[in-house]
């Protein structure tokens, strides 16, 4: 027989388990997600659902009743994410999280079941394991929001950062080597990526209205990646920070003048870098030529991301402050910008002489010449004292 509440109800069923039955804001009565071994622990459940209720608190529990997997695919359809991001996030779902997780329901999905499975991960792959962490905390997060799990699961401090090594620098004379090693038709590429510190996508979508060589300015309006299908697929900056317009420094102007008078075409819509057929530069064919270049130098593990990590750390040597990094880089939040603030031996070695040069005159010179006009023995100064 039940024993009714005001909220909800208790009961005895015949395999000796106590059942709890409440009712949710629609009026509707719902059974506990689960039956309970002694009548106590069946009105404290209650009580706590009660409790949540008058809080506003209370997540039924049937909502979590969806697999990870299936979460995911939801996740993905009601979100407006770039395509590249969506290839990154079904790459990441089906090699290092659905596996181990998937058909995990996500109410019940413990801190346990993330921490066994992010350690696993880690240990091999560092990297890949924060971004996959990032991704089950977002869309998990998102579930909360959603009121379909009262808490998420991912607790695990510092789980999402990345100790990513410091990349390499080039030297000046290197990017001028680097220069010279590619084709000429991809020479102004180099430049524009080491001396304006412009992406691989944004100098693959620039135009030609883009360049403007009276203002010695470049504008940074869309961004071009490649599909893992092959598609080529043009999009404006993710962020508002990333549409933006970099001067040029004076002594590249010649290079990029001569580019865009042998190699690009005169429709002020017409693409600055081309294949040789002409078609849009695939960035797989600019990884060949780069590729060759880096190894006549001698610099193999140059990427040609290196080259905005290498002209972000000339601008801040210039002394350019944080907002002034963020701007040219085109980035919304100071820590990246931060990061190329660095000292290098050089602009220590510069400190170092300036430092010295406040010190000069020296106060111990003065000291020295000081006592070198008193009398050197106390005899000869007793002698004076009695004449």
């Amino acid at each position: 027989m039940a024993r009714r509440r005001d909220f909800g109800s208790i009961r005895k069923l015949p395999s000796g388990r106590w059942q709890a039955r409440y009712r949710n804001a629609k009026g509707e009565v719902l059974p506990a997600p689960e039956t309970f071994g002694n009548k106590g622990d069946a009105i404290a459940w209650l009580a706590g659902v009660q409790t949540d209720s008058a809080r506003g608190t209370f997540i039924d529990p049937r909502a979590g009743r969806i697999s990870l997997e299936n979460f995911a695919e939801s996740f993905l359809a009601g979100r407006v994410l770039a395509d590249r991001t969506v290839e990154t996030y079904r790459g990441l779902l089906t090699i290092h999280i659905l596996p181990e997780l998937g058909k995990i329901e996500i109410g019940h999905l413990t801190p346990g079941d993330v921490r066994v499975w992010h350690n696993r991960l880690a240990g091999k792959y560092p990297s890949t394991a924060a971004k996959s962490y990032r991704l089950l905390r977002t869309m998990l997060n998102a579930a909360v929001a959603d009121e379909l799990i009262a808490r998420s699961p991912c607790r695990i401090e510092g789980a999402g950062k990345e100790a990513a090594p410091e990349r390499p620098i080039a030297t000046i004379q290197e990017a001028e080597k680097l220069v010279a090693a590619m084709p000429e038709r991809f020479q102004a590429i180099v430049v524009l990526a080491a001396w304006c510190q412009l992406r691989k996508g944004e100098l693959l979508a620039l135009r030609r209205r883009d360049v403007d060589l009276l203002h010695s300015t470049v504008k940074v309006a869309r961004n071009l990646q490649q599909l893992r299908n092959g598609q080529l697929v043009i999009k404006e900056p993710k962020t508002t920070a990333g549409r933006r317009t970099v001067s040029i420094p004076s002594h590249v102007v010649p290079t990029i003048r001569s580019h865009l008078e042998r190699f690009t075409a005169l429709d002020p819509d017409a693409l600055v870098f081309t294949g040789e057929q002409g078609g849009p530069l695939r960035p797989h064919v600019l990884q060949k030529h780069w590729s060759r270049a880096r190894l006549t130098i001698g610099r193999p593990e140059l990427h040609l991301r290196d080259l905005r990590h290498t002209g972000n750390t000339w601008a801040a040597a210039t002394g350019a402050s944080t907002r002034e990094l963020m701007t040219r880089m085109g980035h919304s939040s100071a820590e990246a910008a931060l990061r190329y603030q660095h000292a290098t031996a050089e602009r220590d070695k510069a400190i170092a002489d300036a430092l010295a040069a406040l010190a000069e005159p020296a106060p111990v010179i003065k000291m020295e010449k000081k006592r070198s006009a008193r009398p050197t023995t106390p005899d000869q100064s007793e002698t004076s004292g009695r004449r």
